[in-house]
């Protein structure tokens, strides 16, 4: 088996999962809990079609059993957000619907296009450093959307701890694979330019200052 297999099956799972929570905790004239699971539930839809189609290679690695079943546990701890959202049975502000909807949205609009831009440069581009489109000035765009997709999600419960799953994913995860594939990029001539003019997740508006290093 693979990792993609652990992870396309925990995600698009999820949608269920939530729907199952609401039964329990009979959240049916919940707005927010219907929100929550059009959000996460799409999302899992989004993902397996993204793997189909123009799936990450990094996720190709075999699996055994046991991490797949580390990989599934790590993953559920994002479960723990519409259980706190529909076991209080909380209703959001309407300008914070709106919000995570937007943050939603964008997250989206990043996260796939990005990865979609990967896909067709490693296709028709490959050994190119890819530095134009969503990538000119962001090294991580496909980051910066899943980050503001979980953003959205870990916003709902309005509580402290998803939030901080988020900030573990993203410290221990996250992070590390963007500083090794910034090490790994540094082979290209060109990186060094790109550096100066990007950001590590957040778009860089104005470049750095001082003589550009390697």
């Amino acid at each position: 088996m693979k990792q993609k297999h652990f992870i396309d099956s925990h995600k698009g799972i999820t949608g269920l999962a939530v729907l199952a929570m609401m039964a329990w905790h009979g959240a049916w004239d919940q707005a927010a809990a219907w929100l929550y699971l059009a959000l996460h539930g799409s999302y899992g839809l989004f993902w397996i079609l993204k793997s189909r189609l123009f799936g990450d290679r990094s996720w190709e690695a075999p699996c055994g059993l046991g991490y797949g079943l580390v990989i599934w546990a790590g993953l559920s701890l994002y479960w723990i957000a519409p259980w706190l959202l529909m076991s209080r049975a909380i209703e959001p502000a309407a300008w914070l619907l709106a919000l995570c909807v937007g943050l939603y949205a964008l997250g989206v609009f990043l996260h796939f296009s990005a990865d979609m831009q990967k896909h067709l440069h490693m296709k028709y581009r490959p050994g190119k450093l890819l530095n134009d489109g969503l990538w000119a000035r962001s090294r991580n765009p496909n980051y910066l959307g899943e980050l503001l997709i979980y953003g959205s999600f870990v916003t709902l419960p309005l509580h402290w701890a998803p939030p901080l799953i988020l900030l573990l994913f993203f410290s221990v995860v996250w992070l590390p694979n963007m500083r090794r594939k910034d090490r790994s990029l540094a082979r290209y001539p060109e990186f060094a330019e790109w550096k100066a003019r990007s950001g590590l997740l957040f778009p860089r508006l104005l470049p750095r200052r001082g003589r550009i290093r390697g």
